[in-house]
């Protein structure tokens, strides 16, 4: 019987560099992983909070009884949830994201508020 002789594995080196077309290396940043959570965070709180508004002031202002138009008003949002969270990731900017959702926010906001004070 013959030994068998086993070299030493040699270990391949891991790329540490993502490897894109063009021979290029690109590195994720700290920056950009930050804009995305912050456009993943506007989605999600800033676009329930927008559905939240358009849902009490559509509840509120529709000519229906007060049952019906809280089971409207909640079907409809989500109808708004939808666009306001792609307007977040179609956005250039994060801030714009947040402004694009919390200015609509504050002019459903003052319509209510208006409305329940002047009633």
């Amino acid at each position: 019987m013959e030994a068998l002789s086993v070299d030493p594995a040699v270990p391949e080196k891991s790329p540490k560099f993502v490897k894109r077309g063009g021979g290029r290396s690109t590195v994720v940043s700290i920056r950009w992983r930050l804009a995305v959570a912050s456009r993943v965070a506007a989605a999600v709180f800033g676009g329930y909070l927008l559905t939240a508004l358009s849902s009490i002031c559509l509840a509120q202002f529709l000519p229906l009884a007060r049952a019906e138009a809280v089971v409207l008003g909640m079907t409809l949002s989500f109808l708004v949830y939808l666009p306001a969270v792609l307007w977040c990731f179609a956005c250039r900017t994060a801030w714009r994201a947040w402004l694009g959702l919390l200015l609509p926010c504050a002019v459903l906001g003052a319509i209510y508020a208006s409305a329940r004070w002047l009633l």
